[in-house]
């Protein structure tokens, strides 16, 4: 504050200030002083020398103000002090948005190819493919696929426009163009792109909907799974066994098993022939949440389209005669199971029947209903050690540890 004082003092002194007759040395009391109170709070906030051509000039226009003593040296210092501040406003933020936005541009690779392909369209040239394909395997951001949506829509305009070429691009490029939307995580873009008619060129295939619904599985989004089979529902693309295979794999991983019943539904309704796979996850869910009933009637189902049972479905089974009482059929199920396994997969049996004593149990019990979970507690600890001794006296005799089955946390679920 004292370095203002003085820098106010020297310009008060300087032959700028002292050629200003009648206002700084007037006859009116206090004059002087309240103009020097103003300049110093000017002075506070304004880097500039205080003897610069611009301080003379303000002065010297200013005296010829019909204004108030005090008001006579702010509008061009006031307007100096308010630039400055603006300037320094705006490089900080630019400074900090710059920081915050770095991936919100796209690449200078995307962004020259864009260009490229544009002056060439303008010209009235088409570009080569090769250009378009190099931009979507580069593409790396949502920006970059922003730009590569606005490039195909001028592309779209000008095959129509100039060369009267109505017909899409082919599928490969659609589903690439997809593929690149979920690899960097341009969701939205990557819908556009199922819709029949759209305005860049893009014709909607199962294969470009499967990039999403992997996508989907990787990051465990039954939300985006429900969004994306809502599109295809609505562009009326064909559902297929590989479909549901992802969808399925989505469902039981989010252990979501109204999901998967009410998309299973919809797949069977449309007649896909699920995979082997498919029935696996299914019918495995419904052994884990206890639903017997669903158990029987996927097992029918699986057996117009699958000849052998896997080992998730012949354990399914096995479970499914467990929670109806009937262990000697399960253990029935079992011996049949392992008669028909390939030699290389038998040994993988006494694992299945391991988790069965000492993992199952406690995952069915803990989802049923509290009322029901002590009898159906009580029912497995007496039901799986006699299918256990079906088992051996059938000449199945595989060993297992029976104690791991009336755990204390099997008590407490």
């Amino acid at each position: 504050m004292q370095a203002a004082a003085g820098r106010a003092r020297r310009l008060l002194a300087s032959p700028a200030a002292s050629g200003i007759p009648g206002i700084l040395s007037g006859p009116i009391p206090g004059r002087a002083s309240c103009a020097e109170g103003l300049l110093l709070h000017r002075l506070d906030g304004a880097p500039a020398s205080p003897s610069s051509p611009h301080h003379a000039r303000g002065f010297s226009s200013s005296c010829f103000a019909s204004r108030p003593p005090c008001n006579l040296l702010s509008p061009t210092i006031a307007s100096q002090w308010l630039s400055e501040k603006s300037v320094h406003y705006h490089m900080t933020t630019a400074h900090f948005s710059t920081e915050a936005s770095d991936m919100d541009h796209p690449t200078e690779a995307i962004e020259e190819m864009y260009q490229k392909m544009l002056k060439s369209v303008e010209a009235k040239t088409m570009p080569p493919n090769a250009w378009l394909w190099s931009m979507i395997d580069s593409c790396s951001n949502k920006e970059d696929i922003k730009l590569l949506f606005q490039i195909l829509q001028k592309l779209r305009v000008f095959r129509l426009s100039n060369l009267r070429i109505s017909a899409n691009f082919n599928e490969n490029l659609c589903r690439k163009v997809t593929e690149a939307c979920a690899r960097v995580g341009a969701i939205d873009y990557g819908l556009k792109a199922l819709w029949k008619h759209n305005v860049y060129g893009i014709t909607p295939t199962i294969g470009s909907t499967h990039y999403l619904l992997q996508h989907a599985k990787e990051q465990n989004d039954t939300k985006l799974m429900e969004n994306v089979i809502h599109v295809l529902l609505r562009n009326s693309l064909p559902l297929q066994p590989g479909t549901a295979d992802i969808v399925f794999s989505i469902c039981y991983n989010a252990d979501r098993w109204d999901l998967l019943s009410k998309y299973a539904e919809r797949f069977v309704k449309a007649g896909v022939k699920l995979h082997r796979a498919a029935f696996d996850i299914w019918m495995d869910f419904a052994a884990k949440v206890g639903d017997s009933q669903s158990i029987w009637n996927i097992n029918s189902l699986r057996g117009r389209s699958v000849k052998h049972y896997t080992l998730a479905s012949g354990f399914a089974c096995a479970k499914g005669s467990l929670l109806d009482r009937k262990p000697e059929n399960a253990a029935a199920m079992i011996k049949l199971l392992y008669k028909h396994l390939p030699d290389q997969k038998k040994p993988f049996v006494k694992d299945e029947l391991e988790k069965l004593i000492a993992e199952w149990p406690t995952e069915v019990v803990k989802r049923q209903k509290k009322d029901n979970r002590k009898a159906l507690e009580e029912a497995l600890i007496k039901d799986i050690p006699t299918m256990v001794d079906c088992l051996t006296k059938s000449g199945l005799d595989i060993p297992v540890d029976l104690d791991k089955l009336a755990t204390p946390q099997l008590q407490v679920a």
